[in-house]
């Protein structure tokens, strides 16, 4: 029986190459990959044919590092790109194929900003086995018990102590050999929430996009769908496919063909108006609740997307509101709970002036009212979000004396969730949400009441939140990627 004590075969261990030019780094990110996975796959397929290898298979993930002697000549215009002083940083790298955009973007900003080469060869954090083969067709990892032998005594598994948020939580996280951290995640937290995405929403991570929409309403998806045979019937609009699970795919030239509820529907399924550049547009349907909005933005944030941004429906706590109304986050009361070890609820969660303001233009541009007119249809104020969906049967005092101090306007599941994740992991965020029930009122989501809201008013909130989005998608990144958003010490990569 092979054990950690069994001799290690792993490919040639190169030396680390210096690179003054980004896209020169990352084609050698991606020739390490690719020579790991297909070193780790090779002898997977032959431990499966042939039974007990006579050692333990390894390779390494690749990894970038930077050193620099000096703070270097940042923009103080950017809140990215460069590190926060001199020293020796690092990060380990997955799936070069797949960011090759972002990397090569990243990597280019950071030879600029400090006028030092970047080095790129193997680093010391082995791939593992199901990351490896996740991409490949032909091949899946068996549980154990399976095989003739223990997964974890011939090839490396997935290990927690480099899966997990401590980058992007701050709790002073550096590499093995003091290096500080270069990227907001390690290339196995990546390989993990890859893993997940495509089993949650049973779409292929390369389809989504850079602006992403989440929603808690089946109708918002149906109205999507709609919105995108039309945009991709339009050669004006940049769009090229409609994707959604189960790898159901519309194009320009079949724009009308079926896209239908595969017999077995993920968690959260997923839609994405697609662009060549990665600029369209995803629709997240994440269902009811603060944890399946943590998941999702847990999972979504390894994409590193410009903005994501919550329209979904609410519970109105003003009488003076309305059925259909429009309420604007500018606040969160954050009784959700599922961040709170996280993010600590003391940590205030900044409305980002360019989201904001996105959002009201897009109000305006589709309901055609402006300046004082708009106070008619909308509301601009806190909104709470719990995670107990039937609070109004509750003994009222607590609930509503605390809604009643943070002067909240609306009342969800998720908004608080999405953006608070989004604060966390330095994803642009925003909220616009839709009152389809009143319960402090009188006014219950009652079945005849929401069939006609929903008749009337899920159209016109997705077309905001798309022309919200397209707004955003112009603007350029040191502007829509807040300061809010980034520490006094933190990683270079956005």
């Amino acid at each position: 029986m092979t054990s950690d004590l069994s001799p290690i075969c792993a490919p040639d261990h190169t030396a680390h190459h210096a690179f003054d030019n980004a896209a020169d780094a990352v084609a050698e990110l991606s020739r390490l990959y690719d020579a790991a996975t297909g070193y780790l796959r090779a002898h997977f397929q032959e431990a499966i044919r042939d039974g007990m290898p006579a050692c333990r298979y390894r390779a390494f993930y690749p990894e970038i590092r930077i050193t620099t002697t000096s703070y270097g000549r940042t923009d103080s215009r950017l809140s990215f790109g460069h590190v926060a002083e001199p020293g020796h940083y690092a990060a380990t790298i997955t799936r070069p194929d797949l960011f090759a955009n972002y990397l090569t973007q990243q990597i280019d900003l950071l030879i600029r900003s400090h006028d030092v080469p970047v080095t790129v060869g193997y680093s010391q954090t082995p791939i593992p086995i199901h990351f490896a083969v996740l991409n490949d067709a032909d091949l899946t990892v068996p549980q154990d018990g399976v095989l003739p032998f223990l997964m974890r005594d011939v090839f490396d598994v997935p290990d927690l102590q480099t899966t997990n948020d401590a980058i992007v939580n701050g709790v002073g996280f550096t590499f093995e050999d003091g290096a500080k951290p270069l990227a907001p995640f390690t290339a196995q937290r990546v390989d993990y929430s890859l893993a997940r995405l495509s089993h949650y929403t049973a779409t292929d991570p390369r389809d989504f996009q850079n602006h992403v929409l989440f929603t808690n309403y089946q109708f918002y998806v149906d109205e999507f769908i709609a919105y995108g045979r039309q945009a991709l019937r339009d050669p004006e609009s940049g769009y090229v496919a409609l994707v959604g699970p189960a790898g159901q795919r519309l194009t320009a030239e079949d724009p009308d063909g079926a896209m239908v509820d595969p017999p077995k529907m993920p968690q959260m399924p997923s839609y994405h108006l697609t662009r060549k550049d990665g600029q369209g547009i995803t629709l997240v349907n994440i269902g009811v609740g603060p944890s399946n909005a943590k998941t999702a933005t847990d999972h979504i944030a390894v994409l590193r997307p410009h903005v994501w941004l919550m329209v979904g429906h609410c519970a109105g706590l003003r009488n003076s509101q309305s059925l259909g109304d429009f309420v604007l986050a500018h606040a969160y009361l954050r009784e959700d709970h599922v961040l709170d070890d996280d993010l600590p609820v003391w940590v205030p969660v900044p409305a980002l002036a360019e989201v904001q303001i996105a959002l009201e233009n897009a109000v305006a541009s589709v309901t055609e009212l402006e300046g004082y007119e708009l106070k008619r249809i909308m509301r601009t104020g806190t909104v709470a979000t719990i995670d107990n969906r039937n609070w109004e049967l509750r003994e009222q005092a607590g609930p509503v004396q605390r809604l009643s101090q943070s002067r909240a306007v609306a009342l969800d599941m998720e908004s608080a969730t999405i953006a608070a994740n989004g604060f966390r992991f330095r994803v642009p965020y925003g909220t616009l949400l839709c009152v389809s029930d009143k319960p402090l009122h009188g006014e219950l989501k009652l079945p005849g009441m929401a069939s006609d809201f929903y008749k009337t008013q899920v159209s016109r909130h997705l077309l905001i939140g798309i022309r919200a989005v397209e707004s955003l998608r112009d603007m350029p990144l040191e502007r829509l990627h807040s300061r809010k958003l980034r520490s006094f010490e933190e990683t270079a990569f956005l």
